[in-house]
């Protein structure tokens, strides 16, 4: 599997000793299946946690995704009681629809990275979403970062590396 921003915020955990678990979705890239317009894709978030919790016995689980991968794993915070909060990284809210919106509201820590360049998550609508949500949330805007953060995806993993490490 490889994506520049997720991989960055993988490797950035791996190099401070901090397990992770990352994945395709269903249809993406070597992954089987098909794609299912979110619901399916939420219970495979719903199984890797349940796996590392159950199997794993993992006490504490941070999620953070990319994209389609903050709309779907971010919306799966209220999952768990072990799951500490959650970083997302150009939340596709205008173009995924209000469901995954509704979903990812928590009362646990969450972060928010927006590129002020992003299209595809539209950086002018950014406020208006970020404001729905209720506290704890902090959010950080990477100057210069459009949607696919070529050149900035270090600078996004080091925010969420921050974030992780304040809330843990």
């Amino acid at each position: 599997m490889y994506n520049n921003v997720v991989s960055a915020v993988f490797n950035i955990f791996m190099s401070n000793d901090i397990s992770c678990l990352r994945f395709n979705f269903r249809a993406v890239g070597r992954s089987t299946g098909n794609h299912s317009s979110g619901r399916g894709e939420l219970s495979d978030v719903k199984a890797c946690i349940d796996f590392l919790i159950n199997l794993k016995k993992v006490e504490k689980v941070f999620i953070c995704g990319y994209s389609y991968g903050a709309a779907i794993g971010c919306s799966t915070v209220n999952h768990s009681e072990k799951i500490i909060g959650y970083a997302s990284i150009s939340f596709p809210w205008d173009f995924i629809g209000p469901k995954y919106k509704k979903l990812s509201q928590a009362d646990k820590p969450k972060l928010f990275i927006q590129g002020d360049r992003d299209d595809v998550a539209n950086f002018n609508n950014f406020q208006k979403h970020y404001d729905f949500y209720s506290n704890p949330k902090e959010h950080k805007i990477i100057k210069g970062a459009d949607h696919f953060y070529g050149g900035y995806e270090r600078q996004a993993a080091e925010e969420v590396f921050r974030f992780y490490k304040s809330i843990k």
